[in-house]
């Protein structure tokens, strides 16, 4: 932990979003144990998967968001609102904009400008999509800690991180095992389902980066990626899971569980 410690705030937010990617290509390695997966087992990841993104929204962005806003003179309830609506309108736009097909659905279901794109590639768009406002999030909890503000600590950026990394693992499987169901190979649909986790330690840096050269927006930043990260959840996570209507009561339980997990973890370490 002390080495990590020493690093600078943009190294540890590369090294903390390659294991968050790292998390995603282990989620989607699966392909080489089986070709499909339960559907019931894969509603309570992406269950779980959605506790604990709510949890880490309020836990490890938004609370010390609004504690910052306060140390700065701002006024809190403001900068929580503006941060968090910008969050979710920033990542309406892109879901409006960006082309791409939720896992389970038809191709004439895609979402986005029309485009003549593979399936495969729309999927891996998808799951990309979840993993902007993920890796930003872990850029700007490093970012906030080298700020030097009393609510922003090294283990609740951590914890964030690890939480993060959690969920990314039925994200990756959610990509790889679609394709390799209709017929991809395995190491194909590995390498796709794993891609779309390569844009988290590209967005990790660049939160870092712009709450180092902006300390003063740094509680809307907070704010901003606890407002992106609940966007996912609420139109994305939450309706992938409960499609199916009988295992509804099972994927409420997986999200309560999860939003425990990462309570638990940024509660404990930071």
């Amino acid at each position: 932990m002390e080495w990590f410690q020493q690093l600078g705030p943009v190294t540890q937010a590369f090294l903390a979003t390659l294991f968050t990617w790292g998390v995603t290509a282990a989620g989607a390695a699966l392909v080489f144990m089986k070709r499909t997966v339960d559907p019931k087992l894969l509603d309570a990841m992406l269950g779980f998967a959605a506790g604990v993104m709510i949890a880490a929204s309020f836990w490890s962005l938004l609370n010390p968001g609004i504690e910052m806003a306060e140390q700065m003179g701002q006024t809190p309830w403001l900068t929580a609102v503006i941060g968090f609506m910008g969050g979710g309108i920033f990542m309406r736009l892109t879901d409006r904009f960006l082309p791409h097909l939720h896992p389970g659905l038809k191709m004439d279901q895609k979402e986005g400008v029309k485009t003549s794109l593979q399936r495969s590639t729309l999927l891996v768009l998808a799951i990309t999509l979840h993993n902007i406002p993920e890796g930003l999030a872990v850029g700007v909890a490093f970012g906030a800690v080298a700020a030097g503000l009393p609510s922003a600590t090294i283990g609740g950026a951590i914890a964030l991180a690890i939480g993060i990394g959690i969920q990314n693992f039925p994200e990756g499987t959610a990509v790889s095992m679609p394709l390799r169901r209709e017929g991809m190979s395995q190491w194909k649909s590995f390498f796709l389902g794993q891609s779309s986790g390569i844009v988290e330690p590209i967005a990790g840096v660049c939160g870092a980066l712009f709450v180092l050269s902006m300390q003063s927006i740094l509680p809307y930043a907070l704010c901003f990626a606890a407002g992106a990260m609940i966007f996912v959840v609420v139109e994305e996570l939450i309706p992938e899971s409960q499609r199916v209507t009988a295992n509804i009561d099972l994927v409420t339980m997986t999200t309560m569980a999860g939003f425990s997990v990462m309570m638990l973890l940024d509660v404990a370490l930071g």
